[in-house]
């Protein structure tokens, strides 16, 4: 290892994916690879329990996709905050908590950036939303404190947070030119984040910028939240989700809800949760519906149906034209159809109240005009094609801007240390 050089670590921890970014001291903040030369990685976790090895990432993805047997784990950010934070869970033959596995995720963004630039980076600023835990202050502080535990146990001596909103912004000035009160939009795998910001080219070394940030707000809302909202609405009811058995009444709906979440797929693998499963087979007027349940459970095909509902949302959201997704896996022949149409109408209430939060940050800024000379997207669910479409009905008029949607945080926090 070469000699430490002074400098800041930012750590975008997220949802559904992370990226890091390194800026020496007086330097520019520069994207570090995580995967080859991708700039991000999705956060996930893959336990080998064929030989007992650990993967990372889009690596871990494609292990459990190909049917490798082991232990997926995903969207662990969202369980910060959460009693589930320190339960444990066998992988590998052995107990771990899942403040355990974060930490485990954490030491190879770590090793990872330790391999780009020669040292082990000491100093970290990681980002945080402006709410892990809606409403609860309690819960939210211990949120942080956890992630804050997690990043000291693998090696970092000073632990910083900035808010990921905050962050985005302070990338975003980099490259103004004259002074803008803008709307930073960071909307991500677990929650939307909303901040107005005075941002410009005179403000940059300024060393205190409290009083550039006009408002702040945050709802738990994000991409896993639409992504959940469309498996139960498009494929879900394959499955019986909203089905009446033969006493008129709903199949039980908690197995779905917990079938669409990926941080809670892996209990329904448990014993007593597959009993449970198979003993909804009273309330189903169509057995076959309650065999392909029972399939996606005893085959531990949830991550890959959740797979499947994130790939045909971006895809739908991308393109503007219908996807189907192939569930042959579960049954031959079996599809799921995901047009625009159906995004507008499933993601609609969702959407509506993200839209809502946005407002409420701008009219809490009190801007002299009312609305922000610009609204600067980041976070890899503000690309969702509805969303965009939203936010402009409701800022008419106000440019949007797409800025780095998967690494503008992580810049952000390593400049923040110094701002």
């Amino acid at each position: 290892m070469a000699t430490h050089t002074p400098g800041t670590l930012g750590i975008d921890f997220g949802t559904s994916n992370s990226a890091l970014a390194w800026a020496p001291r007086g330097g520019t903040a520069q994207l570090l690879p995580l995967e080859g030369s991708a700039l991000a990685m999705p956060t996930a976790v893959f336990f080998n329990s064929e030989d007992l090895s650990t993967h990372f990432g889009r690596e871990a993805v494609t292990h459990y996709l190909e049917g490798t047997e082991g232990r997926l784990m995903r969207s662990l950010k969202s369980l910060l905050g959460s009693p589930l934070l320190l339960e444990t869970t066998v992988v590998n033959h052995r107990q771990v908590s899942f403040q355990d596995i974060i930490a485990i995720y954490l030491a190879t963004l770590r090793e990872r950036a330790a391999h780009t630039l020669g040292h082990a980076p000491q100093r970290v600023v990681m980002g945080r939303p402006v709410h892990f835990v809606d409403d609860d202050p309690v819960r939210d502080a211990q949120a942080q404190a956890s992630l804050q535990q997690a990043a000291q146990a693998v090696g970092f001596e000073e632990v910083a947070f900035e808010l990921e909103p905050i962050a985005a912004a302070l990338d975003h000035e980099r490259r103004l030119t004259h002074e803008s009160t803008v709307l930073v939009v960071d909307l991500g795998g677990g929650t939307s984040d909303f901040t107005v910001v005075r941002l410009g080219p005179q403000r940059i070394q300024r060393a205190d910028r409290s009083d550039d940030v006009l408002a702040t707000t945050g709802v738990h809302i994000g991409g896993t939240d639409f992504d959940q909202r469309l498996s139960l609405g498009q494929v879900m009811p394959l499955l019986g989700y909203g089905h009446l058995g033969p006493q008129g009444r709903e199949v039980p709906s908690r197995v779905f809800f917990d079938l669409s979440t990926w941080h809670l797929i892996n209990w329904l693998y448990q014993p007593r949760a597959l009993a449970q499963a198979q003993a909804l087979w009273t309330n189903y007027a169509q057995p076959h519906l309650h065999q392909r349940l029972m399939r996606v459970l005893q085959e531990r095909l949830g991550h890959r149906l959740a797979y499947d509902v994130e790939q045909a949302k971006i895809a739908c959201s991308h393109s503007g034209t219908d996807s189907a997704m192939d569930l042959a896996h579960i049954e031959p022949g079996l599809q799921a159809a995901m047009t625009a149409v159906d995004m507008q109408a499933q993601l609609h209430d969702l959407l509506a109240r993200t839209v809502a939060c946005a407002r409420a940050c701008v009219q809490a800024a009190d801007l002299a005009h009312g609305k922000p000379d610009a609204i600067y997207l980041t976070g890899g669910s503000s690309a969702l094609r509805p969303f965009q479409q939203a936010l402009q009905a409701a800022f008419v008029g106000v440019p949007l801007i797409e800025g780095d949607l998967f690494g503008g945080v992580a810049s952000g926090l390593a400049y923040s240390a110094r701002s």
